[in-house]
């Protein structure tokens, strides 16, 4: 255990965390929604600093970041806890019940990067600002030896540790679960709007952002929804990358699959607003590649999660000469 930071005693022993929007009220010996910060003593602990229940080498492209050193591989690591509620989750078993876990401190995991020849740490699986202090420690850890730093997140956060995050993350993938206020506070038990607020100042900050969208079918994924997410996102920045990513039943969840046609729809709808659109969690061929929003050059072809740069030299279009944000 380890003592949690952004909380606040209260009277009779309670604790108030103020890391998420949740503000939860913690009597002693229990638990807030996330499931792993405990009120002991009238101390507000972490229950997850070091104890992972993943560590893999993945592609990059699996987080999903296309636009941020595609090919690479990166240490994925993740823990267990999560502080929404999707029945629907497609990691269940670590978000929302307690998986087997191996201790591993902040050091070793900046040995097994090193050690493995990687550039990078994903923290992913589940959610990772459930594990913040571990997630901080370990970045700043990882920023010092050179090693950039990505986290995949619900970006369900409050605005002062989301900050202190930005001063070591390079990159972000945040879930948009979708884009009514209803369907967030029904499904998620969360607010969209904390969401909203947050990719904009992610977005301001300069900071490498993707977004991925999982179409449920019946839930998320009227046309009118999504233009409107997409307008939105444009208002921000119509370069940010949308993954739209087919769902599978899983979890409390067991509606059949996302259709194609449905996914095709919605990707289509997508284009009209946002220079890049990409399709996940399916065969279908379109929806991979990256072209030059300029000329339509083909820039980046994928075969799964494998990529091959075709028509990028440095950092522009190789056939219109435009400039593009990807890092490489």
């Amino acid at each position: 255990m380890r003592e949690a930071l952004f909380y606040e005693e209260l009277s009779d022993g309670k604790v108030k965390c103020n890391l998420c929007p949740h503000h939860c009220e913690i009597e002693e010996g229990n638990y807030g929604l996330c499931k792993v910060r405990q009120n002991k003593g009238g101390v507000l602990y972490t229950q997850t600093y070091g104890t992972l229940s993943s560590i893999a080498n993945d592609p990059m492209e699996k987080k999903p970041l296309y636009h941020f050193h595609p090919g690479e591989m990166i240490l994925s690591v993740g823990s267990w806890g999560c502080n929404m509620a999707c029945p629907w989750c497609q990691n269940w078993e670590i978000a929302h019940d307690k998986p087997t876990v191996q201790k591993v401190d902040p050091d070793r995991l900046i040995d097994l990067t090193l050690d493995r020849g990687l550039e990078g740490i994903a923290y992913t699986y589940n959610e990772p600002i459930t594990s913040f202090e571990f997630v901080l420690d370990t970045s700043r850890m990882a920023s010092a030896e050179g090693l950039y730093n990505v986290m995949v997140t619900n970006g369900y956060i409050e605005e002062d540790p989301l900050k202190l995050l930005l001063q070591t993350m390079q990159a972000m993938n945040i879930d948009l679960k979708g884009f009514s206020p209803e369907f967030y506070r029904k499904r998620c038990a969360a607010d969209l709007e904390i969401v909203k607020r947050n990719i904009g100042i992610i977005s301001k900050e300069g900071l490498h952002l993707e977004l991925t969208t999982l179409i449920i079918p019946g839930e998320n994924d009227s046309e009118e929804e999504m233009e409107a997410q997409c307008r939105w996102i444009a208002s921000i920045n119509d370069r940010i990358p949308l993954h739209l990513s087919k769902y599978h039943p899983a979890y409390k969840f067991n509606k059949p699959p996302t259709e194609d046609e449905s996914l095709l729809k919605l990707f289509r709808i997508a284009k009209k607003y946002l220079k890049y659109v990409y399709l996940g969690n399916t065969t279908l061929q379109e929806g991979r590649n990256t072209y030059c929003p300029e000329c339509g050059n083909l820039l980046i072809e994928r075969h799964g999660f494998r990529s091959e740069i075709i028509g990028l030299k440095d950092k522009k279009c190789d056939k219109c000469q435009a400039e593009i944000k990807i890092k490489l």
